[in-house]
């Protein structure tokens, strides 16, 4: 089938790039089938109305991110909400100064569902849950929206469907917002509509703000906007949607902070998550995390430093390679096969095609050779990656591209292909770092 251009130019570029495209991942999914069907019944029992938690581990271009945004992709199709971020210095779990504020921001800006794979469906999702609200009020009273008995029933209709949230932090005043919500829209009040939706989005500065514009004197802040995700996750079931999947990558940046002390509450809030998860306070909620190995296993400075998430994430005595538990709350990411390869590089060259118009010359021997030579250099059984060798490939396919007459024998043959590239060796080097610090 061929692939719109619109899509192979996304995946194509972005993969060109080093990043993980956004859409378009099934045209180039190979292998991770084992991983993925774990991950996947963790997303069943999510539906169910039970929770989850599971780590991503792997080196740097090994595929974490892109798992991550598979994943994305699946769940979306299952109609579940889904929201990621990636941690960085502004960013963290907890922090001093706003950052895990920053990370549930992030969060709910990248908020998606199937009908808005882009982010920013919070409004969409309030609006569809109004909708059936009203709906189901009006098959139930007979009424018409617009008569003055409406109002009040959808006042009632709201606060009933919701009354299970009122133990939960913030939950009675999530249905008065709810309720405002309701109210402006059936006033045709953008602004109003525009603060509550604000409220959602944790950007309130101040109780005083708050309370002046919407009457609520509670705000999200850095330490209980994990107790919001939680009343959201429960809120999206009621709103017709199957849970909420929470995708968090690059752990590093908290392996990499430096105080001691901020690592360990960043460290106590993923337990806090995690035992949640397992032992079933949180309904709906998914959560899964991405990480380098320095970043789970590094005693001073990783998550294994924190002896409480030590005792629950290491493996155990009988996981050896070629034997892995991908139910357990780590799933390490083997390397894709030469074959996985193979055929990853041949969906490429396809896509390349299609995108460029021109018809493939690449044949099998050919993408056969450039692997050979991609694995057998000097370096390559330690730092090489699925993201170097996509990127070379994708090297190859311009060159060949723009010069119709040269032979790709020749380009995969010169000395440019012989020695693995120093950058490739970034983990290495920011692991010794960690260590020098």
């Amino acid at each position: 089938m061929k692939v719109p251009r619109r899509i192979a130019a996304a995946v194509i570029n972005s993969l060109k790039g080093g990043v993980v495209p956004r859409i378009g991942l099934p045209h180039i999914t190979v292998g991770r089938a084992t991983e993925i069907n774990a991950l996947l019944h963790d997303v069943d029992i999510v539906a169910d109305g039970g929770a989850s938690f599971r780590f991503i581990v792997g080196r740097y271009g090994s595929g974490k991110s892109f798992l991550l945004q598979t994943i994305r992709n699946y769940v979306m199709d299952r109609n579940f909400a889904v929201a990621d971020a990636d941690l960085s210095p502004e960013r963290r779990l907890q922090g001093g100064q706003g950052q895990g504020l920053a990370t549930y921001r992030e969060l709910i800006q990248n908020l998606s569902t199937k009908t808005r794979p882009e982010g920013g469906a919070l409004p969409l999702i309030l609006d569809r849950w109004l909708n059936g609200v009203q709906n189901e009020a009006a098959a139930e009273s007979g009424l018409a929206f617009d008569a003055p008995a409406f109002r009040p029933l959808m006042d009632r209709k709201i606060f009933e469907m919701i009354s299970s949230l009122d133990e939960m932090t913030h939950g009675f005043d999530f249905a008065r917002l709810l309720s405002l919500y309701y109210r402006a829209r059936l006033a045709g009040d953008d602004e109003s509509q525009a603060r509550v939706v604000k409220w959602f989005r944790g950007e309130y500065a101040t109780r005083r703000e708050a309370r002046a514009e919407l009457g609520v004197g509670v705000i999200i802040t850095d330490e209980d906007w994990y107790e919001q995700v939680k009343i959201l996750a429960v809120f999206l079931r009621r709103a017709g949607y199957r849970g909420l999947m929470i995708l968090i990558d690059e752990l590093v940046n908290i392996c990499k902070i430096p105080n001691s002390l901020t690592r360990q509450y960043n460290y106590e809030k993923i337990l806090a998550i995690y035992n949640d998860a397992l032992q079933g306070k949180a309904r709906y909620l998914g959560f899964i995390m991405g990480g380098t190995p320095q970043s789970l296993e590094d005693r001073r400075r990783g998550l294994f430093s924190y002896e409480a998430l030590r005792s629950r994430l290491e493996e155990g005595r009988f996981s050896r390679d070629g034997l892995k538990d991908v139910l357990a709350p780590v799933i390490r990411l083997s390397p894709l096969t030469y074959e996985e390869m193979l055929v990853l590089i041949e969906k490429l060259a396809d896509l390349h095609a299609d995108l460029f118009e021109y018809r493939r010359t690449l044949g099998q021997d050919e993408l056969i050779n450039f692997i050979k030579i991609e694995f057998g250099r000097l370096g390559a059984d330690r730092h090489l990656t699925p993201r170097e060798v996509i990127r070379d490939f994708i090297e190859v396919l311009n060159i060949v591209h723009q010069n119709p007459g040269l032979k790709v024998a020749g380009l995969l043959e010169s000395g440019g292909f012989s020695h693995a590239r120093p950058e490739l060796q970034a983990e290495a080097r920011e692991y010794a770092e960690f260590e020098l610090t």
